[in-house]
C-alpha cells in the first residue's frame, strides 16, 4: 500500500512521514491497501495550470485527481491507484475557514481526492454528493477520530 508524496512547495512545515502513514491508513480503510497512491503537494500557480491544462478551468482549486486506470471503475488486478494533487497554499488557507490544521486539511483533501479515483463524483448528482460527503466524513472520523471540520467545510457537510 505504498502512497508516494512529492511535495514541491517545501516553504510550510507538513510532516511527510505522518502524511504518508495517514494515506495508507485511508487505502487500508478502504480496503485498497495493495494499491500504490501519489501525491503531489504544489502550490496554486501550478495545481492552477493543470486544471486549465486537464480540466479547460482557469483556476486554483484545492484538490485535482488523475486516475492512472483507463476503464471508469478500477480492476482488482491494477495496482495504480491514480495521482492527488493539493494546493497547499490553498489548504492552509481553507484550514482556518474549517477549523482545522494545515495537515487536517490535507488529509481531508486527500480523502476527496482518493475518493474520486474510485469513481466517487459529486458533481453528477445531488445523491453522490450526499453518498461521496458521507463516506468522507466516515473516512475523515477514522483518521481522526476526535476532530470535526467546521459546518462551513463543503467537502465534509451535507
Amino acid at each position: 500500500m505504498p502512497v508516494f508524496i512529492n511535495d514541491d512547495h517545501k516553504d510550510h512545515l507538513i510532516n511527510i512521514e505522518l502524511l504518508k502513514t495517514q494515506g495508507e491508513s485511508i487505502l487500508l480503510i478502504l480496503e485498497h491497501e495493495n494499491h500504490e497512491l501519489s501525491v503531489l503537494l504544489a502550490d496554486d500557480k501550478s495545481i492552477r495550470a493543470l486544471n486549465k491544462q486537464y480540466r479547460g478551468i482557469d483556476q486554483t482549486t484545492d484538490v485535482l485527481s488523475f486516475s492512472q486506470n483507463i476503464k471508469e471503475e478500477m480492476e482488482p488486478s491494477s495496482h495504480l491507484m491514480g495521482d492527488v494533487v493539493i494546493s497547499t497554499v490553498t489548504a492552509k488557507r481553507q484550514a482556518s475557514e474549517h477549523g482545522l490544521t494545515l495537515e487536517e486539511e490535507i488529509v481531508l483533501l486527500l480523502i476527496h481526492g482518493t475518493l474520486h479515483l474510485l469513481g466517487f463524483d459529486h458533481e453528477r448528482s445531488g445523491e453522490e454528493a450526499y453518498q461521496m460527503k458521507k463516506k468522507t466524513q466516515e473516512l475523515f472520523s477514522r483518521v481522526y477520530p476526535n476532530k470535526k471540520p467546521h459546518e462551513s467545510c463543503s467537502l465534509y457537510s451535507y
